[in-house]
């Protein structure tokens, strides 16, 4: 075989690999973190606080799981960079609340960014939560930048026949 077309091959099949690779990727990160892709706003506060910079991003992941035992729904959420005292967690419905807002440290002015994926600014983010939850023995903790949230489970009605008179 001549070496040219033995070489466009195998950078060919290499493209392919590659953008395959490449889509396969971006697949997964739609389908699995597509919740946790949230809006950061700007802040309102005039209290003198560093603001982030206009052409930061205002999209970032604040990624979570969840999972259930017999007795509970467990959910955590990473929300690095943050304090406690910026956060308010709250359920409604079936539905888990995480609002806050993450602050950028520093003054930005005079910086020549080479990299800036960190977003700053107010969000929420809402999770479902797939069952009755009893919210008023809702545990919250938070430690090393990740809020874990325990939900006691309710015990649903059992089915129950009615008898038309």
């Amino acid at each position: 075989m001549d070496p040219l077309k033995n070489l466009r091959s195998h950078l060919e099949q290499g493209i392919v690999r590659a953008w395959e690779s490449l889509t396969h990727g971006w697949r997964e990160l739609l389908s699995r973190s597509s919740g946790a892709l949230t809006h950061f706003a700007s802040s309102d506060r005039s209290e003198g606080d560093a603001r982030p910079r206009e052409d930061f991003p205002h999209w970032g992941l604040l990624p979570g799981e969840t999972w259930e035992t017999a007795q509970s729904l467990i959910i955590r959420v990473e929300v690095a960079g943050m304090q406690k005292k910026d956060l308010d967690i709250s359920v409604r419905g079936n539905v888990l609340h995480v609002r806050g807002e993450k602050r950028s440290e520093g003054e930005h002015r005079g910086r020549s960014y080479h990299l800036m994926e960190r977003a700053y600014g107010r969000f929420e983010r809402t999770i479902p939560l797939p069952h009755d939850i009893d919210s008023e023995r809702a545990e919250v903790s938070y430690k090393d930048g990740v809020i874990t949230v325990i939900l006691p489970k309710t015990e649903p009605s059992p089915p129950r026949s009615l008898h038309v008179p």
